[in-house]
């Protein structure tokens, strides 16, 4: 979800300090969704592949997904990982999308007045590293042997995870919580709870559709 919320937020040219609150709070609703899910998921004995689908489906961050899915099982924790996957691979189509849109529609410059935008306007908006995330998916995927990817694939995840913990820290660094609950901020709040508690319901109902038996 953060990962949207920043390609979305590049390609409107977002405010960033908007786009801290936004991740703030898909961050610390993560949390007890990741802990909770797969609670009710065993309490309702719902089967793997569903529990899998639905936390994949649902949980905004792919750390999250991939925690919640090891608490449920290995089969949870595939399925999970997959859906969470694909969702990111869709993003790239997703921002593009948004780009043009938002590109064609809310330019409000001088140049927009004349004209309309122009294919360096929105590649200029568009956020690069969703590209390098495609380029890479790729090339590891259908180009790399499993040897070379197994020799790379531990120093490339502490990387990873040191290039995250900065931008978490980052982000925090620049999210004040009091900000959440002020008056001008709860009716995003609300939005994106209902937003989300709409998204766990629907999300259930289609892997069941999709993996119940």
């Amino acid at each position: 979800m953060f990962l949207r919320a920043i390609a979305t937020s590049g390609a409107i040219k977002g405010d960033s300090k908007k786009l801290s609150y936004v991740i703030s709070i898909v961050l610390v609703t993560a949390i007890p969704m990741m802990i909770f899910m797969p609670i009710i998921a065993k309490y309702f004995n719902f089967p793997e592949e569903v529990t899998g689908a639905w936390l994949g489906g649902s949980i905004d961050t792919s750390g999250a997904v991939v925690a919640s899915g090891s608490l449920v099982g290995e089969t949870a924790l595939k399925i999970s990982t997959i859906v969470k996957f694909s969702q990111n691979v869709l993003l790239g189509l997703a921002t593009f999308a948004i780009s043009v849109y938002w590109t064609y529609t809310h330019n409000k410059s001088v140049e927009a007045v004349e004209s309309k935008p122009t294919l360096k306007v929105i590649w200029e908006r568009f956020p690069k590293f969703v590209i390098g995330f495609i380029l890479a998916s790729l090339l590891f995927s259908f180009f790399l042997t499993p040897e070379v990817r197994d020799s790379v694939k531990d120093s490339l995840k502490n990387l990873q995870g040191i290039w995250f913990a900065l931008a978490f820290t980052s982000i925090g660094l620049e999210t004040n919580f009091k900000d959440l609950l002020a008056n001008n901020s709860r009716k995003p709040l609300y939005a994106f709870l209902l937003a989300q508690l709409f998204n766990v319901i629907v999300t259930l109902i289609i892997a069941f559709f999709l993996f119940g038996k």
